[in-house]
């Protein structure tokens, strides 16, 4: 049975605080136009970087992001704003790159295993992003790579209070049902995103079969595709996901 499931939320989305293209006010405003009753504001973490900064530029502006959006909460009543974040993992410790007291005060906490980040050290750089990017996709250390990506997640999943784990399987290697398992023990949401089309079908399949959560996330990083999440929608109704496995559908 192809059951009605209406979208409510996108708890990811990006602003100009980043490297989205649209301010917060164009976010809100566009998840209103698309009937969303919350939107959450989850800029990066201040560890991403390309051949640019792609994160906020400090921690400290997360803090300057919450008060703003406690404004526009006065201003629009019919949306609930939330701060939150998009962070970083930054070690195999299980670290991310938002200190704890900047944590307590953002609503949300999004996670996920970047490659393209300013690694902390040189471990990380050779282990994670050089394993990832080369030494994965040339063929070798498949399984070790494979354990540890999934290891370094699962240590944040224990460590970290995680409302959603962002495009989980996103050009790293994971173990789908290892993870999926820990992050429903943790209660955290695996998302299925629009802009990376990850998880993948398969992977979504393996991981409800371990009861988790979902959450549909756009990844905007423009104020147009704020609430877009059409073909992760799509998605969660081919495997038959119900409106109870997702956590921002109703």
């Amino acid at each position: 049975m192809n059951l009605i499931i209406k979208v409510f939320a996108d708890y990811h989305t990006h602003t100009l605080y980043s490297h989205g293209k649209g301010s917060i006010k164009e976010n809100i405003e566009a998840a209103i136009s698309r009937g969303l009753k919350e939107v959450c504001i989850s800029d990066h973490g201040p560890r991403s970087h390309g051949f640019k900064r792609l994160g906020v530029k400090e921690p400290e502006v997360l803090l300057e992001v919450k008060k703003k959006v406690e404004g526009y909460n006065r201003v629009y009543p019919e949306i609930e704003v939330l701060a939150g974040v998009e962070a970083n993992i930054i070690d195999l410790e299980g670290n991310i790159d938002i200190p704890d007291y900047i944590i307590k005060e953002l609503d949300l906490i999004l996670v996920g295993l970047h490659l393209f980040i300013r690694p902390p050290d040189l471990e990380f750089f050779s282990n994670v992003i050089c394993d990832n990017l080369v030494t994965e996709k040339l063929g070798f250390k498949r399984e070790v790579i494979r354990r540890r990506n999934t290891e370094i997640i699962i240590k944040v999943l224990r460590k970290y209070n995680v409302d959603i784990l962002t495009h989980p399987g996103y050009r790293v290697n994971i173990n789908t049902r290892r993870l999926a398992k820990v992050a429903k023990a943790e209660g955290t949401a695996l998302e299925i995103n629009e802009s990376h089309s990850y998880l993948s079908e398969e992977m979504v399949k393996v991981a409800a079969k371990e009861g988790v959560n979902f959450a549909l996330g756009s990844d905007a990083h423009s104020p147009r595709d704020v609430g877009k999440v059409d073909k992760a929608l799509a998605l969660a109704k081919r495997v038959g996901l119900r409106a109870n496995d997702i956590i921002n559908v109703e």
